[in-house]
């Protein structure tokens, strides 16, 4: 089948028309042909069984039985009026029940004819009845192109209010294959098929829309999902092979004195086995000739910073600069703070530019970036601006890499005429096979162990009833010199309740604690930028023990001596929201707790992640739930869920299957990078046809 018919648009289907086209566009985005075969059925019902009357059960199900209609009448009844037709076998009778659409299904129904129907039926007054059923003649439903699995078609409301109703989709979908004559082109290449005994593309396609039982069915879809991973694999591992041929690097060829010196005199502890192996990952990108593009995972406080230092200092040691950008200010203050101490040791001149720098600081920074003698530059999205050029950018780190865009990534490519080594931090472990789908064009580096002496955080659930013991437990804990995080939640549909439970709270707890015994900080959205950084300060220095806060200490407040967290409201969070706050504590050598507060009433999601959250302090196994809770896309935020927009395949359910089709892609792509084999002339039809049409769903049929 040409593919080009493929893209006719989905008006000129016989039984499609301009009102239905319109709908189904708008609905479920069905503009040709194409997009129709692509609408893969959510279930299936199986219709192998025929029922008799005596055989129906009391328990509402969908069933399907032969007969004939041998009486049609109606009866009036509060509002309107009900048809009813006797329908019969030889071992009972039923009836047939409408409430609207009388005229049309009395004119239709025909007397004495054996009919095929199908339906919930229910027991009414001594009686089965099935209201509203499928019904089609014997003679046509054995004449038509169906199957005993019989498919159920995503829809929408609008779309069953107008008549376009599940067997509607399916006689369009007939009609297609009646047009193509169910034939398609190939898109994978005959030594994969033949290796991984696929069935062929069109026998797939014909056995996902009418399977004629559950063996055809399971390999139809298989095909379907190992094709669609594999051409997103394809595509990712393609586009970083590219990526690693044409773009070079600056080849590091040194470890010099910047990071001798600090090795041997000022790292105060031993690496983690982890750390080492990712610096040595990371060195190895250096020394290549290819520009590096990694993405670093590792769990809270695993110490991603010192690993992002010592690349820095790499960059230096070869005469490079080097800059690292942080989503927030308080993110990239901290950055700096802890940075500048050794910098001035080291004799590296280092500066901070975030949205809140004075003009004359501002001039004073670019002009040395760009005569070179400024060789880290930290801040926030600051960096971005066009302003701020660099005498030579070697090596760029992106922190908490979700809150940046990929638009955003490019930007720092283009302050140097080549594109400097880029280093994606994230600490939002996210699971393998999301990685794998997402960012599947950047190299992985994991630190997946914690520093020794790091106690684990002990975590549990508490009731709202509770209240006064964990007020007792957090004045023990004051006490012992201990500070305190309350954090509530901030969504912001409700600001104003949100802000009103937030200042509730607050006064609650200065009843409980009151002065001159307490001193107590509060940060919130609502307040001026250097009034948060006062109360911050405060805190920092130890001279409150209790921060109330919203979430904006989600991410990056570093106070050592802070070794309790309750969460109030827990279950309105998401489990890497509660992740990222249960690792604001826990820093320093003593015992750190975290508190999640809750109502009695949860839903069973919310059970599942405060389960999760007392169960482990391991972020990958808390992703990998989160991922099962939530589903790709929400993960992702908005730039990144796009990517996943898949048709068939679901990437927690068919990881074993992704795993499959990567393998694959690889081995193909190592051996043959541009796909120019003859062998290979299917797949790289197909992949020139997702580039034209964007959409890896476009092109594969």
């Amino acid at each position: 089948m040409n593919t080009n018919f493929l893209q006719t648009p989905i008006d000129y289907l016989k039984g499609v028309g301009p009102n239905r086209a319109d709908l189904l566009r708008k609905e479920l985005g069905i503009h040709t042909y194409q997009d129709l075969i692509n609408l893969f059925p959510n279930r299936y019902i199986d219709r192998t069984q025929y029922y008799k009357i005596n055989q129906l059960q009391r328990n509402s199900s969908e069933v399907q039985i032969i007969g004939q209609i041998i009486d049609v009448h109606e009866v009036q009844q509060k509002r309107g009026k009900r048809l009813i037709a006797r329908f019969q076998d030889d071992t009972g009778d039923m009836e047939l029940v409408w409430f609207r659409g009388h005229k049309w299904i009395r004119e239709s129904l025909k007397l004495d004819k054996e009919y095929v129907i199908f339906g919930k039926t229910n027991w009414f007054n001594g009686k089965y009845n099935m209201p509203h059923p499928e019904m089609e003649l014997l003679e046509d439903y054995k004449k038509n192109l169906r199957s005993a699995m019989q498919p159920i078609y995503p829809s929408t409301e609008k779309l069953s209010n107008k008549g376009i109703s599940n067997r509607v989709i399916s006689k369009l979908m007939q009609q297609l294959f009646t047009e193509t004559k169910g034939v398609f082109v190939e898109t994978l290449s005959e030594k994969l098929i033949s290796e991984l005994k696929l069935v062929s593309k069109s026998d797939a396609l014909f056995n996902v829309h009418f399977p004629k039982n559950q063996e055809l069915l399971s390999r139809a879809e298989y095909r379907l999902k190992f094709e669609e991973l594999f051409f997103i694999q394809l595509q990712l591992i393609r586009k970083n092979l590219i990526h690693k041929s044409k773009i070079k690097g600056f080849p590091f060829t040194k470890v010099g004195d910047y990071f001798n010196t600090f090795f041997k005199t000022h790292l105060a502890f031993e690496l983690t086995n982890a750390q080492k192996r990712v610096l040595k990952e990371i060195r190895s990108d250096l020394g290549s000739n290819a520009q590096m593009n990694r993405l670093l995972q590792g769990d809270v406080g695993s110490g991603k910073t010192i690993v992002a230092l010592m690349s820095m200092l790499i960059a230096l040691d070869n005469g490079f600069q080097a800059c690292f950008m942080a989503p927030t200010e308080i993110l990239s203050v901290q950055h700096y703070n802890v940075l500048l101490d050794i910098c001035n040791k080291l004799k590296i001149s280092i500066k901070l530019l975030t949205g809140s720098s004075k003009t004359l600081e501002r001039r004073k920074i670019h002009e040395a970036l760009e005569n070179g003698e400024l060789q880290i530059l930290i801040g926030t999205h600051a960096l971005l601006e066009d302003k701020v050029k660099f005498k030579n950018l070697g090596l760029a780190i992106i922190d908490e890499q979700h809150r940046f865009g990929v638009a955003q990534r490019s930007k720092l490519w283009k302050k140097n005429s080549s594109p400097p080594h880029i280093l994606v931090m994230t600490a939002t472990p996210i699971p393998r096979t999301l990685a794998m789908s997402v960012y599947g064009d950047l190299d992985i580096s994991i630190i997946d162990e914690l520093p020794p002496g790091r106690q684990s955080i002990k975590t549990v659930h508490r009731f709202d009833k509770n209240r006064l013991k964990v007020f007792r437990f957090i004045r023990d804990e004051i006490a012992k010199g201990r500070q305190i995080y309350i954090v509530y939640p901030l969504i912001q549909e409700s600001a104003t309740m949100d802000y009103k439970d937030l200042m509730d709270g607050y006064e609650s707890i200065v009843r409980d604690f009151p002065l001159p015994d307490y001193q107590i900080s509060i940060v919130h959205g609502k307040m001026k930028p250097a009034d948060k950084d006062y109360e911050m300060q405060r805190f920092i220095k130890g001279e409150t023990q209790i921060m109330v806060a919203t979430t904006v200490i989600e991410v990056g407040v570093d106070v050592p001596n802070a070794s309790v967290m309750i969460v109030e409201s827990a279950e309105r969070f998401g489990l890497s929201q509660l992740h990222q706050l249960r690792g604001r504590v826990g820093r320093g050598a003593e015992q750190s707790y975290c508190i999640l507060m809750t109502s009695y009433k949860l839903s069973s999601d919310s059970k599942t992640r405060l389960e999760t959250m007392v169960r482990t302090n391991d972020g990958f196994e808390i992703a990998e739930v989160d991922l099962r809770l939530r589903g790709p896309g929400d993960i992702m935020g908005t730039q990144q869920s796009g990517v996943l927009n898949l048709k068939i395949a679901d990437i927690i359910k068919d990881s074993d299957i992704l795993l499959h089709a990567r393998h694959h892609a690889k081995k193909i792509l190592t051996k043959d990078p541009s796909l120019k084999n003859p062998g290979n002339k299917t797949i790289l039809y197909t992949y020139s046809q997702i580039t034209k049409y964007k959409n890896i769903w476009n092109y594969i049929s």
